[in-house]
């Protein structure tokens, strides 16, 4: 059955830059130089955690799976791409509601608007590809995530939007990446039925092509690919996994999806993995063996 699969953003945060700053870099790796300026837990559990629990001391392990000396320090500032809509903008939100200082690149005023309503958020008006916009999003983050796509040239953001995150993140100084795209790109291409992939074809491409400009030739990036399969605007359930199985297929929330990629951001397991987001308690089928954060 065809579903809808939409693509999610990478985080940025704060420390603002003009655009001017940033000129003469480009979306290209040759570019540039430019100067550096899980948390765990589902639905109500990880919008009730806060990053002063880390210097309270808490224990987390109650509410996920990392150990407070895996959290302590990191991800002060997190940069959101897409973060205006769908599951980027539940990644605000939950960052947002830890405590967390959040920089989201958004299009419109009335975006930046909602947005700044948020505690702790920032918000750049830019184009994501326009790479000195980018680069402002991300001036001052030491983490970022994409959700890029959409409606607007998508197919050039799915890809081209990716890039200039990609390719300049780490001269602008974030040593983490969280790139959302798709069931059915990569070596995930079978997993779909042929109509679906067919009629979402030219997108999954742009997607494929961010995928395979971090996985060859940026070997070194701390990052985590994340696959979102059908996604479906409902309450999280709660029951929503990542896993490495390449041919899992199926529906999940937005709002869960947001919850996986704030917990992978933290995971130390999941640095350098390509992992599919799906919920198996949406689907009659046995669900794939979940990867475990």
């Amino acid at each position: 059955m065809m579903r809808v699969l939409l693509v999610a953003s990478l985080a940025v945060a704060a420390g603002a830059f003009s655009p001017s700053s940033f000129v003469g870099l480009r979306g290209s790796s040759a570019a540039v130089a430019a100067s550096k300026g899980g948390l765990a837990g589902r639905g109500a559990s990880l919008s009730g955690l806060r990053m002063q629990d880390l210097d309270a001391g808490n224990d987390l392990t109650a509410v996920g799976r990392r150990n407070l000396e895996d959290l302590e320090g990191k991800w002060s500032k997190i940069g959101v791409l897409g973060g205006s809509k769908g599951v980027g903008k539940e990644i605000v939100k939950r960052l947002s509601g830890m405590g967390v200082e959040v920089k989201a690149l958004v299009r419109t005023e009335e975006a930046k608007k909602e947005l700044e309503g948020m505690p702790g958020v920032s918000v750049v008006v830019g184009d994501a590809l326009e790479a000195t916009d980018v680069c402002s999003a991300l001036n001052g983050c030491d983490a970022a995530i994409s959700t890029l796509g959409g409606d607007q040239d998508s197919q050039k953001v799915d890809y081209t939007g990716n890039m200039n995150m990609i390719e300049n993140a780490g001269i602008i100084g974030v040593t983490r990446m969280i790139l959302v795209t798709s069931v059915g790109t990569g070596d995930s291409k079978d997993a779909l039925p042929e109509p679906a992939y067919n009629a979402m074809e030219k997108f999954l491409t742009q997607k494929t092509k961010a995928e395979n400009l971090l996985l060859k030739y940026y070997t070194n990036t701390d990052y985590t690919i994340i696959r979102p399969g059908g996604l479906k605007s409902e309450a999280a359930t709660g029951k929503a996994i990542l896993t490495e199985d390449k041919m899992a297929v199926g529906s999940v929330t937005r709002e869960d999806v947001a919850d996986l990629c704030i917990e992978a951001l933290y995971s130390k397991t999941a640095s350098q993995k390509v992992l599919t987001c799906v919920d198996p308690s949406q689907s009659d089928k046995e669900g794939p063996v979940p990867f475990a954060l």
